[in-house]
């Protein structure tokens, strides 16, 4: 049995591996030179087994999938070293040998199932095609093992779906697709590259729940890209861990976790929100790793961390440095000692002192409570449905958002949770006014934006501004940073040239940004340098609420700590008000004072974030936190809670009552009828809500009663 899953893993003495990779050299040809993605990287997956291969991005974990494919960019190319599957190895067979092994016996799941399946064809015909291609097999039959297939991955109704496109299918759905067409064949080896990156924590679970379940069935090996340690530690048997192209600790997950021995590997694991929370039991600074990866373009000596690294020494920066013999293997001349307690912990946690609150603002014993910034009130948002055809009739009505009602004060942040589709960034667009209400209000210092227009609707855009989830989609391509951060200032007539100019640098001082990034475009930057400019642009007019919008849900999590830290810094200093949406739990739960959950357009629990992470009372919030993947190695665990199954009902006709009530373990007949959102501080809108005391067992127990 593996010591880190409990499933069965083939024993080492005598067996084969099925992918063995030696000495993998892989370069890839750009106009300023050329990088080496891949330098010397040697992996074995044995028979049945998963493999977990972590690390930042541009570490070479996703090369490393792509040159055992054989899908390479252009300009790529596997330089050296061998690809052993099954014992032979893939560089030395013919090019239609190769292709067929690649198409029948290995299979790749992509992080985007959107732009890996072609728009413009059916579901059934893109799944299909493997078997056409490699098996002969006609039509008909093609339809029909499409079908099965399908079913086998949980899709619902396939022999429906079969004859959709993919923009018709859910994030879910389509990633159940993604799976169905690289299984279709019945592969010894499934490759999946950051297969639930942008899936939220429930889709998340299933999707790795269903990926473990078809290794079972299908026999098969895994090879498991993320960057998501704690999806790492709920799934994998063995994890490598690479940095600037090579492998740095490679061992049973259980054991890594417990005892990570590279410096590289227990930054990445201080670096979590949830080591922040459990070391502290408050909000703590998270550790965050300093600088950036090394160019690969570039002539590199001695450990490549050496420059990120707070035990570098001179021999670090000159000798290079080997994989350790053993089991456990690292690349470390200062490796963590073995005994080292509570490796996950971030040293000398920094404790965040509470964010100071303008004069007046704090309410002391009799005084009255601050006034929010924000105050939304029964918030109602629907969409007009329109049916096909050229006349495009109206067909209903989506409900998007149904009496949402929250607070937000002076420098509070009011975390906004939920699953793709339950309204939260509908939520926000409404509260920045990128979009008008159907009915309630909207106050911002008591106005109601709803009603502005004209020039009272530019100033209100001076208090309140959004922090988008993708920043490079948010800025013209065009412009260069400095363009793009007058724009704001610009637009609202806010000084003179040298006035912009010196808010500009302070922008970019606050934001921990050069002087330099103004010449520059968006594409030249990082994911994390894009989010400081983004930032830094909501800053530009000095506003009192920012709408983060899953500002950090697309970040490596050593980038997500120092946007993180960089947005609790200027809360402190600047006193912001934040509304922070994201289907992260961790993450909220780090950032959050007060907490609200959103389903299906409704807040269904609303309370200090403490309590609503830590004695969750409606069902649904519990099935969130137990979907949260950590770096605890505990995969049982990973299986036990309340979960909950099937897609998201459709917001055009939603469940009457409880709307979570056809997903609910917990549900009864009194539940057709709508629960009040009640309480004091923790309010929550369940006929039958969890005990203070409750835990996922004994959600479990009443589900069984």
């Amino acid at each position: 049995m593996s010591e880190s899953t409990g499933r069965h893993t083939p024993a080492a003495g005598g067996v084969q591996p099925l992918l063995e990779l030696r000495d993998l050299d892989t370069d890839i040809a750009l106009r300023r030179g050329t990088v080496h993605a891949l330098d010397g990287v040697s992996l074995q997956v044995m028979p049945g087994e998963t493999l977990g291969v972590v690390g930042e991005s541009g570490s070479g974990k996703t090369m490393t999938a792509l040159s055992i494919m054989g899908l390479l960019p252009p300009g790529g190319q596997v330089a050296g070293g061998q690809i052993l599957f099954e014992g032979r190895d893939l560089r030395a067979l013919p090019p239609d040998e190769v292709r067929r092994i690649r198409g029948v016996r290995m299979g790749m799941v992509f992080q985007d199932p959107l732009t890996s399946l072609n728009p413009t064809m059916r579901i059934g015909v893109q799944v299909g095609e493997p078997l056409r291609v490699h098996e002969r097999v006609g039509r008909a039959e093609a339809r029909e093992r499409t079908i099965e297939i399908l079913r086998r991955v949980g899709m619902p109704r396939p022999e429906r779906i079969v004859d959709n496109y993919p923009h018709e299918l859910s994030g879910g759905m389509r990633q159940r697709v993604a799976i169905a067409m690289a299984l279709v064949c019945s592969p010894r080896l499934l490759i999946a590259d950051e297969p639930t990156t942008a899936l939220d924590v429930t889709t998340q679970r299933q999707i790795l729940e269903l990926i473990d379940d078809l290794r079972e069935e299908f026999g098969m090996a895994v090879v498991l890209v993320t960057h998501d340690l704690g999806v790492i530690a709920g799934r994998a048997d063995r994890v490598a861990v690479m940095y600037a192209g090579r492998v740095v600790e490679t061992a049973a997950t259980a054991e890594l976790f417990r005892s990570p021995r590279h410096r590289y590997t227990q930054a990445l694991m201080q670096a979590l929100p949830e080591s922040a929370v459990r070391e502290s039991g408050e909000h703590a600074r998270l550790y965050s790793i300093p600088g950036l990866p090394p160019d690969l373009s570039r002539p590199l000596t001695g450990c490549r961390f050496a420059p990120r690294c707070r035990h570098v020494t001179d021999e670090c920066r000159s000798t290079e440095v080997t994989l350790s013999a053993g089991a456990h293997q690292h690349a470390c001349l200062h490796p963590v000692p073995a005994e080292s307690a509570a490796p996950v912990s971030p040293p000398a946690p920094v404790r965040v002192e509470p964010v100071p609150q303008p004069a007046g603002a704090a309410a002391g014993p009799g005084e009255p409570a601050a006034e929010p910034v924000l105050s939304v009130r029964n918030l109602v948002k629907n969409y007009a449905a329109h049916g096909r055809g050229l006349l495009r009739r109206t067909a209903g009505q989506v409900s998007a958002v149904a009496g949402v009602s929250f607070d937000v004060g002076p420098g509070e942040t009011f975390g906004l949770v939920g699953e793709s589709g339950c309204g939260k960034s509908t939520v926000g667009r409404l509260a920045v006014g990128l979009e008008q209400p159907t009915a309630g209000q909207i106050l911002l210092d008591g106005t109601d934006i709803a009603g502005l227009a004209g020039r009272e609707r530019r100033r209100m855009h001076r208090q309140v501004q959004l922090m988008f989830q993708d920043s490079y989609a948010a800025m013209n391509p065009r412009m260069r940073v400095d363009a793009i951060l007058a724009e704001p200032l610009e637009i609202q007539k806010v000084g003179g040239t040298a006035e912009r100019r010196a808010r500009i640098a302070t922008l970019l001082d606050q934001v921990g940004l050069s002087r330099r990034v103004l010449e520059r475009y968006p594409h030249e930057f990082s994911g994390g340098q894009l989010q400081r400019i983004g930032l830094a642009r909501s800053l530009a007019l000095q506003p009192r609420l920012i709408v983060g919008d899953e500002p950090v849900s697309a970040l490596d999590v050593s980038i997500q700590a120092q946007v993180l830290n960089l947005m609790r810094d200027l809360q402190r200093e600047l006193g912001l008000a934040y509304v922070f949406i994201s289907h992260d739990l961790s993450v909220v739960d780090y950032m959050a004072d007060r907490i609200g959950v959103m389903y299906l357009g409704k807040l269904v629990e609303v309370g200090p974030a403490r309590d609503v992470v830590r004695a969750a009372r409606h069902p649904y919030t519990q099935a969130l936190i137990d979907a949260v993947p950590t770096v605890t190695p505990n995969p049982a665990a990973a299986r036990d809670g309340v979960t909950i199954r099937g897609e998201l009902p459709s917001a055009l006709n939603p469940p009457t009552g409880c709307r979570f009530r056809t997903r609910c373990p917990l549900a009864q007949d009194v539940c057709a009828t709508e629960p009040p959102l009640a309480g004091d501080a923790h309010q929550v809108a369940c006929h039958f809500p969890l005990r203070p005391e409750s835990t996922a067992a004994s959600a479990r127990a009443g589900a069984a009663a």
